[in-house]
Order: structure tokens, then C-alpha cells, then sequence
């Protein structure tokens, strides 16, 4: 039995090949959208419905197997890794998002300063900023502006 046979059938889920396929995809190419998941499913199962991988990606992410992750003004994006709490760097400029170990390494992360009375099991943070991609294919400051400038 595979690890992803186990994960599905330690959440009363049935072992079907969509769910498989969806759980290789999002353990190969984390932080992936909807679409993305479509695609990369539909190359190994090209019969494989839209519907019956919105499906798959909502029972999975109920039961805990995926995560969902929506940063501010991007479309929703899925992963595996779950369970430890960790966090997200986005980049501003090509939306390319990394994952970020827990800054203190316990959960919750953070201390909120006040609670409000809730029982806080879990906090969450997105970095924003620039990747190194994108910081490079910027002009510096310092740097003359590219011929034809103003």
C-alpha cells in the first residue's frame, strides 16, 4: 500500500486514482492553483472531469490531507504539507510563493497580544516581498536607467 493509499483510507476516504493523482501532484509542485492541478492531473488521466477534481481538491483539504491557502488578491492555492504550522513568502511581483518554517517552532507561532478569549491553536503568516528572480531582472537603484529611459 502506498503512503497516499494510507493518508486517504486514515481519513475515511476511498482510494480512488483522481485523489491519488491529486496527492502526487500537489507532493511534486506545491502552491499550485486550481487550474495547475487540472493540468497536471489531466496529463496522466485525461478523462478525468473539472468537477471530480474540485471535488477531490475540497474532500481533501475537509480531511486535513491538503492545505488551502489564499494570499491577498491571488487566486487560491493548494499543498501537502500540513500539520506544522509553517508560513508563506509571496512574492509581490511574480506571485511565487515559499514556504517558511515556523519563526519560533512551536504552535502557535506567534503570541497574539490579546486573545480576545479564544483558545488559539494556530497562527498564520504570509511574507510578502520580492524573489530573487524578479529582484534581478529589476534595475537597481544605483544602477543607470536601460537605454530610452527617462
Amino acid at each position: 500500500m502506498s503512503d497516499f493509499e494510507a493518508q486517504l483510507r486514515a481519513v475515511s476516504l476511498r482510494v480512488t486514482r483522481p485523489r491519488l493523482a491529486v496527492l502526487a501532484a500537489l507532493r511534486d509542485h506545491p502552491h499550485v492553483d486550481t487550474e495547475t492541478v487540472i493540468d497536471l492531473v489531466r496529463a496522466e488521466q485525461p478523462t478525468v472531469s473539472h468537477q471530480t477534481i474540485y471535488d477531490v481538491l475540497r474532500a481533501l483539504t475537509e480531511t486535513g490531507l491538503i492545505r488551502r491557502i489564499q494570499p491577498a488578491g491571488a487566486n487560491a492555492r493548494y499543498e501537502a504539507r500540513v500539520g506544522d504550522n509553517h508560513h508563506h513568502v509571496v512574492c509581490r511581483s511574480c506571485g511565487a510563493i515559499a514556504d517558511v518554517d515556523c519563526a519560533v517552532g512551536h504552535t502557535p507561532c506567534l503570541t497574539a497580544s490579546d486573545d480576545h478569549g479564544f483558545v488559539i491553536d494556530q497562527a498564520e503568516v504570509v511574507y510578502w516581498g520580492t524573489c530573487p528572480d524578479c529582484a534581478a531582472d529589476r534595475p537597481r537603484n544605483d544602477s543607470p536607467l536601460p537605454e530610452g529611459s527617462k
